[in-house]
Protein backbone atom coordinates (compact mmCIF):
# COMPACT_ATOMS: atom_id res chain seq x y z
CA UNK A 1 0.00 0.00 0.00
CA UNK A 2 1.61 3.65 -1.31
CA UNK A 3 1.82 6.03 1.27
CA UNK A 4 -0.59 9.25 0.85
CA UNK A 5 1.66 12.08 -0.89
CA UNK A 6 2.00 14.83 2.46
CA UNK A 7 1.42 18.44 0.67
CA UNK A 8 4.36 20.58 0.69
CA UNK A 9 4.88 23.25 3.15
CA UNK A 10 3.45 26.88 1.64
CA UNK A 11 6.15 29.02 0.42
CA UNK A 12 7.90 31.48 2.70
CA UNK A 13 7.60 33.94 0.15
CA UNK A 14 3.75 33.94 0.15
CA UNK A 15 3.85 33.78 4.41
CA UNK A 16 5.83 37.05 3.87
CA UNK A 17 3.83 38.87 1.63
CA UNK A 18 0.96 38.76 4.28
CA UNK A 19 2.22 41.16 6.60
CA UNK A 20 2.09 44.58 4.45
CA UNK A 21 -1.18 43.24 3.42
CA UNK A 22 -2.55 43.29 6.81
CA UNK A 23 -1.11 46.40 7.61
CA UNK A 24 -2.78 48.16 4.52
CA UNK A 25 -5.79 46.62 5.69
CA UNK A 26 -5.81 48.66 8.66
CA UNK A 27 -5.78 51.77 7.42
CA UNK A 28 -8.93 53.41 7.17
CA UNK A 29 -10.52 56.08 9.97
CA UNK A 30 -6.94 57.22 11.26
CA UNK A 31 -5.98 58.08 7.72
CA UNK A 32 -8.89 59.66 6.68
CA UNK A 33 -9.58 61.64 9.60
CA UNK A 34 -6.22 63.14 9.66
CA UNK A 35 -5.68 63.80 5.68
CA UNK A 36 -9.36 65.70 6.14
CA UNK A 37 -7.59 68.24 8.38
CA UNK A 38 -5.26 68.95 5.16
CA UNK A 39 -8.29 70.13 3.32
CA UNK A 40 -9.02 73.26 1.04
CA UNK A 41 -8.44 75.74 4.04
CA UNK A 42 -5.52 73.75 5.47
CA UNK A 43 -3.67 73.86 2.20
CA UNK A 44 -3.90 77.57 1.68
CA UNK A 45 -3.00 78.59 6.00
CA UNK A 46 -0.10 76.25 5.27
CA UNK A 47 0.92 78.26 1.88
CA UNK A 48 -0.17 81.37 3.67
CA UNK A 49 2.28 80.72 6.38
CA UNK A 50 5.06 79.69 4.43
CA UNK A 51 4.27 82.62 2.25
CA UNK A 52 4.08 85.60 5.28
CA UNK A 53 6.48 83.92 7.41
CA UNK A 54 8.89 81.94 5.78
CA UNK A 55 10.05 78.96 7.83
CA UNK A 56 9.10 80.59 11.51
CA UNK A 57 5.62 78.51 11.47
CA UNK A 58 7.53 75.19 11.69
CA UNK A 59 8.17 75.09 15.42
CA UNK A 60 4.32 75.58 16.10
CA UNK A 61 3.29 72.93 13.28
CA UNK A 62 5.46 70.25 15.15
CA UNK A 63 4.06 71.29 18.37
CA UNK A 64 0.24 71.08 16.87
CA UNK A 65 1.52 67.40 15.04
CA UNK A 66 2.35 66.19 18.72
CA UNK A 67 -0.69 67.55 19.64
CA UNK A 68 -2.90 66.27 16.71
CA UNK A 69 -1.53 63.08 17.66
CA UNK A 70 -2.46 62.69 21.27
CA UNK A 71 -6.43 64.36 20.47
CA UNK A 72 -6.92 61.54 17.83
CA UNK A 73 -5.26 58.70 19.91
CA UNK A 74 -7.79 59.56 22.53
CA UNK A 75 -10.85 59.82 20.36
CA UNK A 76 -9.78 56.33 18.66
CA UNK A 77 -10.01 54.61 21.82
CA UNK A 78 -12.88 56.21 23.00
CA UNK A 79 -14.60 54.62 19.84
CA UNK A 80 -13.13 51.50 19.88
CA UNK A 81 -14.11 50.57 23.61
CA UNK A 82 -17.43 52.10 23.79
CA UNK A 83 -18.64 51.35 20.24
CA UNK A 84 -19.55 55.54 20.13
CA UNK A 85 -19.09 58.58 18.60
CA UNK A 86 -18.15 61.52 20.91
CA UNK A 87 -21.47 63.64 20.84
CA UNK A 88 -23.34 60.02 21.79
CA UNK A 89 -20.73 59.68 25.03
CA UNK A 90 -21.57 63.65 25.82
CA UNK A 91 -25.26 63.14 25.46
CA UNK A 92 -24.40 59.75 28.06
CA UNK A 93 -21.84 61.68 30.39
CA UNK A 94 -23.49 65.24 30.69
CA UNK A 95 -26.10 67.33 31.39
CA UNK A 96 -28.67 67.95 28.55
CA UNK A 97 -27.32 71.93 28.17
CA UNK A 98 -23.78 70.44 27.63
CA UNK A 99 -24.89 68.45 24.84
CA UNK A 100 -27.02 70.69 23.29
CA UNK A 101 -24.00 72.84 23.86
CA UNK A 102 -21.49 70.82 21.81
CA UNK A 103 -23.65 69.71 19.14
CA UNK A 104 -24.27 73.70 18.63
CA UNK A 105 -20.70 74.29 18.60
CA UNK A 106 -19.93 71.41 16.18
CA UNK A 107 -22.66 72.96 14.05
CA UNK A 108 -21.24 76.27 13.80
CA UNK A 109 -17.94 74.74 13.39
CA UNK A 110 -18.57 72.90 10.18
CA UNK A 111 -21.36 75.80 8.66
CA UNK A 112 -18.70 77.56 6.65
CA UNK A 113 -16.68 74.40 6.38
CA UNK A 114 -18.58 72.54 3.95
CA UNK A 115 -19.10 75.75 1.78
CA UNK A 116 -15.54 76.51 1.50
CA UNK A 117 -14.84 72.58 0.53
CA UNK A 118 -16.77 72.82 -2.03
CA UNK A 119 -15.26 76.73 -3.02
CA UNK A 120 -12.23 74.91 -3.44
CA UNK A 121 -13.26 72.31 -5.85
CA UNK A 122 -14.65 75.09 -7.51
CA UNK A 123 -11.48 76.90 -7.51
CA UNK A 124 -9.33 74.14 -8.64
CA UNK A 125 -11.43 72.68 -11.33
CA UNK A 126 -11.24 76.38 -13.29
CA UNK A 127 -7.70 76.15 -12.99
CA UNK A 128 -8.36 73.49 -15.68
CA UNK A 129 -11.05 75.74 -17.31
CA UNK A 130 -14.11 74.00 -15.86
CA UNK A 131 -16.66 76.49 -14.75
CA UNK A 132 -17.90 76.07 -10.83
CA UNK A 133 -20.87 75.77 -12.08
CA UNK A 134 -20.39 72.29 -13.75
CA UNK A 135 -17.41 71.13 -11.50
CA UNK A 136 -19.66 71.93 -7.88
CA UNK A 137 -22.99 70.65 -8.81
CA UNK A 138 -21.15 67.46 -10.17
CA UNK A 139 -18.69 67.13 -7.27
CA UNK A 140 -21.62 67.15 -4.99
CA UNK A 141 -23.23 64.65 -6.95
CA UNK A 142 -20.64 62.04 -6.58
CA UNK A 143 -20.22 62.92 -2.99
CA UNK A 144 -23.71 61.56 -2.56
CA UNK A 145 -23.38 59.07 -4.32
CA UNK A 146 -20.62 57.32 -2.60
CA UNK A 147 -21.84 58.03 0.49
CA UNK A 148 -25.59 57.75 0.51
CA UNK A 149 -25.81 54.67 -2.21
CA UNK A 150 -22.64 52.95 -1.13
CA UNK A 151 -21.41 51.64 2.16
CA UNK A 152 -18.88 52.48 4.51
CA UNK A 153 -15.81 49.73 3.30
CA UNK A 154 -16.73 51.72 -0.39
CA UNK A 155 -16.73 55.06 0.98
CA UNK A 156 -13.98 54.36 2.95
CA UNK A 157 -11.88 53.20 -0.41
CA UNK A 158 -12.36 56.31 -2.04
CA UNK A 159 -11.26 58.55 0.53
CA UNK A 160 -8.12 56.44 1.05
CA UNK A 161 -8.12 56.83 -2.52
CA UNK A 162 -7.89 60.61 -2.78
CA UNK A 163 -5.68 60.94 0.53
CA UNK A 164 -3.00 60.01 -2.28
CA UNK A 165 -3.28 63.47 -3.70
CA UNK A 166 -1.40 64.58 -0.83
CA UNK A 167 2.13 62.73 -1.94
CA UNK A 168 2.90 65.69 -4.30
CA UNK A 169 4.00 68.32 -1.47
CA UNK A 170 6.97 66.17 -0.16
CA UNK A 171 7.99 65.75 -3.67
CA UNK A 172 7.25 69.88 -4.03
CA UNK A 173 9.14 70.23 -0.65
CA UNK A 174 12.66 68.05 -2.14
CA UNK A 175 12.84 69.88 -5.42
CA UNK A 176 12.13 73.54 -4.13
CA UNK A 177 15.75 73.11 -2.39
CA UNK A 178 14.83 74.67 0.40
CA UNK A 179 17.54 75.55 3.43
CA UNK A 180 17.32 72.41 5.67
CA UNK A 181 19.45 74.13 8.27
CA UNK A 182 16.97 77.14 8.25
CA UNK A 183 14.09 74.06 7.75
CA UNK A 184 15.69 72.20 11.14
CA UNK A 185 16.51 75.36 13.26
CA UNK A 186 13.00 76.50 12.85
CA UNK A 187 10.82 73.23 13.50
CA UNK A 188 13.63 72.31 16.71
CA UNK A 189 13.68 76.06 18.23
CA UNK A 190 10.90 78.50 18.14
CA UNK A 191 11.33 81.92 15.99
CA UNK A 192 8.04 83.57 17.21
CA UNK A 193 7.47 86.92 15.44
CA UNK A 194 5.58 89.58 18.04
CA UNK A 195 2.88 90.23 15.72
CA UNK A 196 -0.82 89.80 15.77
CA UNK A 197 -0.88 88.42 11.90
CA UNK A 198 1.91 85.54 13.62
CA UNK A 199 -0.58 84.79 16.39
CA UNK A 200 -3.42 84.48 14.47
CA UNK A 201 -1.84 82.54 11.45
CA UNK A 202 -1.34 80.31 14.24
CA UNK A 203 -4.33 79.95 15.55
CA UNK A 204 -5.75 79.52 11.86
CA UNK A 205 -3.05 76.16 12.18
CA UNK A 206 -4.31 75.00 15.20
CA UNK A 207 -7.79 75.40 13.82
CA UNK A 208 -7.24 73.59 10.29
CA UNK A 209 -5.00 71.01 11.81
CA UNK A 210 -6.83 69.83 15.20
CA UNK A 211 -10.22 70.47 13.57
CA UNK A 212 -13.48 69.81 15.57
CA UNK A 213 -14.81 67.44 12.64
CA UNK A 214 -11.86 65.44 12.23
CA UNK A 215 -12.03 64.05 16.15
CA UNK A 216 -15.82 63.54 15.83
CA UNK A 217 -15.22 61.74 12.48
CA UNK A 218 -12.15 59.87 13.97
CA UNK A 219 -14.52 58.08 16.95
CA UNK A 220 -17.65 57.37 14.65
CA UNK A 221 -15.77 56.10 12.03
CA UNK A 222 -14.17 53.61 14.29
CA UNK A 223 -17.40 52.71 16.32
CA UNK A 224 -19.29 52.54 12.35
CA UNK A 225 -16.12 50.13 11.12
CA UNK A 226 -17.10 47.82 13.93
CA UNK A 227 -13.63 48.08 15.70
CA UNK A 228 -13.58 47.19 19.19
CA UNK A 229 -10.86 46.10 21.87
CA UNK A 230 -9.44 43.51 20.50
CA UNK A 231 -8.84 45.51 17.34
CA UNK A 232 -7.49 48.59 19.14
CA UNK A 233 -3.94 48.07 18.99
CA UNK A 234 -3.80 47.98 14.84
CA UNK A 235 -6.14 51.18 15.12
CA UNK A 236 -3.95 52.84 17.25
CA UNK A 237 -0.88 52.44 15.12
CA UNK A 238 -3.11 53.47 12.19
CA UNK A 239 -4.56 56.33 13.87
CA UNK A 240 -0.73 57.38 15.23
CA UNK A 241 0.50 56.78 11.97
CA UNK A 242 -2.12 59.03 9.80
CA UNK A 243 -1.30 62.04 12.04
CA UNK A 244 2.38 61.74 11.50
CA UNK A 245 1.51 61.76 7.83
CA UNK A 246 -0.90 64.07 8.00
CA UNK A 247 1.44 66.64 9.96
CA UNK A 248 4.22 65.86 7.51
CA UNK A 249 2.23 66.68 4.52
CA UNK A 250 1.33 70.26 6.19
CA UNK A 251 5.04 70.82 6.78
CA UNK A 252 6.09 69.92 3.60
CA UNK A 253 3.34 72.35 2.13
CA UNK A 254 5.03 75.57 4.23
CA UNK A 255 8.20 74.60 3.79
CA UNK A 256 7.55 74.32 -0.05
CA UNK A 257 5.84 77.50 -0.09
CA UNK A 258 8.47 79.31 1.86
CA UNK A 259 11.35 77.79 -0.20
CA UNK A 260 10.08 79.55 -3.81
CA UNK A 261 7.45 82.72 -2.82
CA UNK A 262 8.95 82.81 1.25
CA UNK A 263 8.43 86.36 2.01
CA UNK A 264 6.16 87.73 -0.13
CA UNK A 265 4.02 88.63 2.15
CA UNK A 266 -0.16 86.62 2.69
CA UNK A 267 -2.01 84.84 -0.16
CA UNK A 268 -4.17 86.52 -2.45
CA UNK A 269 -5.32 83.35 -4.52
CA UNK A 270 -5.17 80.21 -4.95
CA UNK A 271 -2.86 80.33 -8.47
CA UNK A 272 -0.42 82.20 -5.91
CA UNK A 273 0.28 79.20 -3.83
CA UNK A 274 0.11 77.25 -6.71
CA UNK A 275 3.68 78.66 -7.26
CA UNK A 276 4.94 76.85 -4.59
CA UNK A 277 4.78 73.50 -6.77
CA UNK A 278 7.04 75.15 -9.74
CA UNK A 279 10.12 73.41 -8.91
CA UNK A 280 7.93 70.18 -9.73
CA UNK A 281 5.59 71.03 -12.62
CA UNK A 282 7.68 74.32 -14.29
CA UNK A 283 4.35 75.65 -16.18
CA UNK A 284 2.05 73.39 -15.19
CA UNK A 285 2.30 73.55 -11.11
CA UNK A 286 -0.73 75.33 -11.38
CA UNK A 287 -2.46 72.37 -12.46
CA UNK A 288 -0.55 70.05 -10.41
CA UNK A 289 -1.60 72.32 -7.55
CA UNK A 290 -5.05 72.06 -8.84
CA UNK A 291 -4.95 68.57 -8.49
CA UNK A 292 -4.50 68.49 -4.76
CA UNK A 293 -6.76 71.27 -4.02
CA UNK A 294 -9.44 69.16 -5.58
CA UNK A 295 -8.43 65.44 -3.92
CA UNK A 296 -8.62 67.96 -0.78
CA UNK A 297 -11.58 69.79 -0.92
CA UNK A 298 -12.90 66.08 -2.36
CA UNK A 299 -12.42 64.35 0.35
CA UNK A 300 -12.84 66.77 3.70
CA UNK A 301 -16.28 67.45 1.58
CA UNK A 302 -16.98 64.16 2.38
CA UNK A 303 -16.22 63.99 5.81
CA UNK A 304 -17.28 67.29 7.20
CA UNK A 305 -20.93 67.06 6.56
CA UNK A 306 -20.25 63.34 8.01
CA UNK A 307 -19.36 64.59 11.25
CA UNK A 308 -21.95 67.07 11.37
CA UNK A 309 -24.30 63.85 10.96
CA UNK A 310 -22.87 61.68 12.83
CA UNK A 311 -22.97 64.06 15.70
CA UNK A 312 -26.43 65.26 15.63
CA UNK A 313 -27.67 61.77 14.72
CA UNK A 314 -25.76 61.10 18.25
CA UNK A 315 -27.21 63.77 20.11
CA UNK A 316 -30.83 62.44 19.42
CA UNK A 317 -30.42 58.66 19.78
CA UNK A 318 -30.59 58.05 16.03
CA UNK A 319 -29.68 55.14 13.69
CA UNK A 320 -26.52 56.61 12.07
CA UNK A 321 -24.28 54.39 9.71
CA UNK A 322 -22.74 54.87 6.02
CA UNK A 323 -23.98 51.14 5.38
CA UNK A 324 -27.76 52.19 5.69
CA UNK A 325 -30.55 53.18 3.77
CA UNK A 326 -32.31 55.99 3.71
CA UNK A 327 -35.56 54.70 4.82
CA UNK A 328 -33.06 52.97 7.76
CA UNK A 329 -31.21 56.60 9.10
CA UNK A 330 -32.93 59.05 7.73
CA UNK A 331 -32.20 61.82 10.14
CA UNK A 332 -28.13 60.78 9.70
CA UNK A 333 -28.54 60.35 6.11
CA UNK A 334 -30.91 63.47 5.33
CA UNK A 335 -29.05 65.66 7.30
CA UNK A 336 -25.51 64.76 5.78
CA UNK A 337 -27.47 65.47 1.80
CA UNK A 338 -28.93 68.75 3.17
CA UNK A 339 -25.76 69.82 3.78
CA UNK A 340 -23.88 69.09 0.58
CA UNK A 341 -26.69 70.38 -1.34
CA UNK A 342 -26.21 73.62 1.11
CA UNK A 343 -22.62 73.96 0.81
CA UNK A 344 -22.73 73.35 -2.76
CA UNK A 345 -25.28 75.70 -3.87
CA UNK A 346 -23.99 79.16 -1.57
CA UNK A 347 -20.10 77.70 -2.83
CA UNK A 348 -21.58 79.44 -6.39
CA UNK A 349 -21.74 82.81 -4.54
CA UNK A 350 -18.72 84.92 -6.25
CA UNK A 351 -16.45 85.48 -3.29
CA UNK A 352 -12.52 85.36 -2.18
CA UNK A 353 -11.83 81.78 -1.64
CA UNK A 354 -8.78 82.69 0.30
CA UNK A 355 -10.38 84.75 2.73
CA UNK A 356 -13.39 82.54 3.07
CA UNK A 357 -10.88 79.66 3.62
CA UNK A 358 -8.53 81.47 6.57
CA UNK A 359 -11.67 82.79 8.51
CA UNK A 360 -12.99 79.51 8.85
CA UNK A 361 -9.53 77.70 10.34
CA UNK A 362 -9.07 80.76 12.61
CA UNK A 363 -12.99 80.17 13.80
CA UNK A 364 -11.99 76.62 13.84
CA UNK A 365 -9.37 77.24 16.25
CA UNK A 366 -11.63 78.80 18.76
CA UNK A 367 -14.07 76.48 18.94
CA UNK A 368 -11.39 73.59 18.86
CA UNK A 369 -10.82 73.55 22.39
CA UNK A 370 -14.81 73.26 23.54
CA UNK A 371 -14.55 69.65 21.64
CA UNK A 372 -11.35 68.84 23.16
CA UNK A 373 -12.32 69.46 26.85
CA UNK A 374 -14.79 67.19 26.45
CA UNK A 375 -12.53 64.66 25.16
CA UNK A 376 -10.23 64.81 27.47
CA UNK A 377 -12.75 64.38 30.19
CA UNK A 378 -14.50 61.25 28.84
CA UNK A 379 -11.04 59.77 28.50
CA UNK A 380 -10.39 60.36 31.83
CA UNK A 381 -13.15 58.44 33.67
CA UNK A 382 -12.95 55.23 34.24
CA UNK A 383 -16.60 54.59 34.25
CA UNK A 384 -16.40 55.47 30.02
CA UNK A 385 -12.57 53.78 29.34
CA UNK A 386 -12.52 51.64 32.19
CA UNK A 387 -8.90 50.24 32.33
CA UNK A 388 -7.90 51.76 28.72
CA UNK A 389 -8.55 54.98 31.12
CA UNK A 390 -5.72 57.78 30.45
CA UNK A 391 -2.41 56.97 32.31
CA UNK A 392 -0.84 59.59 34.18
CA UNK A 393 1.58 61.03 32.14
CA UNK A 394 -0.31 60.82 29.08
CA UNK A 395 -3.21 62.87 31.30
CA UNK A 396 -0.37 65.43 32.22
CA UNK A 397 0.59 65.69 28.65
CA UNK A 398 -2.75 66.03 26.96
CA UNK A 399 -4.27 68.54 29.93
CA UNK A 400 -1.29 70.67 28.80
CA UNK A 401 -2.17 70.73 24.77
CA UNK A 402 -5.92 71.20 25.61
CA UNK A 403 -4.78 74.56 27.87
CA UNK A 404 -2.29 76.06 25.29
CA UNK A 405 -4.88 75.76 22.67
CA UNK A 406 -7.56 77.12 24.74
CA UNK A 407 -5.19 79.85 25.75
CA UNK A 408 -4.25 80.58 22.45
CA UNK A 409 -8.03 80.07 20.83
CA UNK A 410 -9.04 82.60 24.13
CA UNK A 411 -6.71 85.79 23.12
CA UNK A 412 -7.49 85.72 19.49
CA UNK A 413 -11.38 86.03 20.34
CA UNK A 414 -10.27 89.20 22.61
CA UNK A 415 -8.65 90.60 19.57
CA UNK A 416 -11.05 89.76 17.32
CA UNK A 417 -13.44 91.58 19.58
CA UNK A 418 -11.29 94.51 20.28
CA UNK A 419 -10.58 94.71 16.33
CA UNK A 420 -14.59 94.94 15.86
CA UNK A 421 -14.63 97.83 18.50
CA UNK A 422 -11.58 99.48 16.91
CA UNK A 423 -9.86 99.61 20.44
CA UNK A 424 -6.77 97.19 19.14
Amino acid sequence: MSAVPVPPPPAPRKRRMVRPLAIFAVLGPGVIAASAGNDAGGITTFSSAGSEFVYSMLFVMVLVGIALVIVQEMCARLGAYTGEGLISLVREQFSLRMGAFAVTALLVANLGLVVSEFAGIGAAMEIFGVSRYISVPLAAAVIFSVVVLGSYKKAERVFLLLSLVFLAYPVSMVLADPDWGQVASNALWPHFEHSEAFLFLAVAIIGTTITPYMQLYQAAAVADRGIGPDDYPAERVETIAGSIFASLIAMSILIATAATIGGSGPLSSASDAAKALEPVAGGGAEALFAVGLLGASLLAAAVVPLSTAYGVAEAVGAERSVSRRFREAPLFLGLFTAQVVIGAAIALIPGNLIDLLITMQILNGVITPVILTFILILANRRSVLGDAVNRPRFKVVATICVVVVSILAAIVLVLTILGWLGLN
